[in-house]
């Protein structure tokens, strides 16, 4: 016979609850990271097979892990990037300017979606840009402090040595960063012909200057501003002063250097506006021509997930517009 539920004693209505508890939290999708699979796209090595600068041995598989547990806003990374390369999205209708995109994840993973898969609607099919999205390695004990770099370089040059053949304008290169992947642009745009690997086909004979830098809440100072976790996995425990102002990127600025579009929220308080802020003061003190935006909100890492009422929505048409202005050719 089945008793009413009051009937019960209440030691075995607890019981029956833990139960129903454990059960439910079986069935639940654990927050935990889970295997998951890399962007759709067309992928490009930038090396050849087992020629990549500074890398030894067989390469690891890529791995590829989703946080998020909502199929409609998925949240995956890639990290082991030993044999980098670069996802490819292209528009039906494309307007001839082609962008490298790098990512953020603080040096300790390349992020997917938000600043990466999300920009297509936007950028691709509306706006008709070709993105060259970069998979960059990562720091890790006996990998030199400018490997992120040399991949940033080679990319580039990749990008301007197919552009002709996939209707892109070769001279009209932009490259486009978020936080850690803010550094790794940066240090392209201040740093495009440093001898960052040794030459090894004619790809390399190219500039790797971008034609415009879009710079969205970018990791810049490693000294009073930096972001700690950033600076620690790049540049190691204790870094001197020596290092520090080497990969202080406001101290590379160069008066050759492509224009620079800041994109920065005053309240993000993972990677300080300061960081913008010291960049836009160095830029201008070269004469190099920039700009810098400073939204009130948005915190840090919003990419392409800022909400649609806010002023911090409008970056992105905010930097097309910046993007559509005429490019300046390197000079001497």
């Amino acid at each position: 016979m089945r008793l009413p539920l009051f009937l019960l004693p209440l030691s075995l209505i607890s019981a029956m609850s833990l139960c129903v508890s454990a059960a439910a939290a079986q069935r639940a999708v654990s927050p935990v990271e889970m295997a998951a699979d890399e962007a759709p796209g067309e992928r490009i090595p930038l090396w050849p097979a087992g020629q990549v600068p500074g890398e030894q041995g067989t390469a690891r598989p890529m791995h590829v892990v989703e946080r998020s547990t909502d199929p409609a806003r998925p949240d995956r990374y890639v990290d082991q990037v030993d044999a980098p390369w670069v996802v490819v999205h292209a528009p039906a209708r494309p307007n001839g300017k082609a962008v490298l995109v790098i990512p953020g994840g603080g040096y300790q993973r390349v992020v997917i979606d938000k600043e990466g898969t999300e920009l297509v609607p936007d950028w691709v099919d509306r706006a008709g840009y070709t993105l060259f999205v970069l998979r960059y390695r990562l720091p890790q004990q006996g990998r030199d402090h400018q490997a992120a770099l040399a991949d940033a370089q080679r990319a580039l040059r990749r990008v301007r040595a197919m552009a002709s053949g996939r209707g892109l304008d070769p001279d009209d290169i932009a490259v486009m960063g978020f936080s850690a992947g803010g550094h790794v642009a940066a240090r392209l745009a201040t740093g495009f012909d440093a001898a960052a690997y040794p030459p090894g086909d004619a790809q390399d004979a190219l500039s790797a200057r971008p034609s415009r830098v879009v710079l969205v809440y970018p990791v810049i100072d490693m000294g009073t501003h930096a972001h700690s976790g950033s600076r620690q996995r790049l540049l190691g425990e204790h870094p001197d002063r020596a290092l520090q102002d080497t990969f202080s990127l406001q101290t590379q600025v160069r008066r050759d250097m492509p224009p620079t579009l800041l994109l920065h929220a005053a309240d993000d308080a993972v990677v300080s506006v300061d960081n913008s802020l010291l960049m836009a003061r160095a830029l201008a003190d070269a004469g190099v021509e920039y700009e810098l935006h400073v939204f009130a909100h948005g915190g840090h890492g919003f990419g392409m997930r800022a909400p649609v009422d806010s002023t911090t929505a409008l970056w992105p048409q905010i930097a097309q517009r910046w993007l559509q202005q005429p490019t300046r050719k390197e000079q001497p």
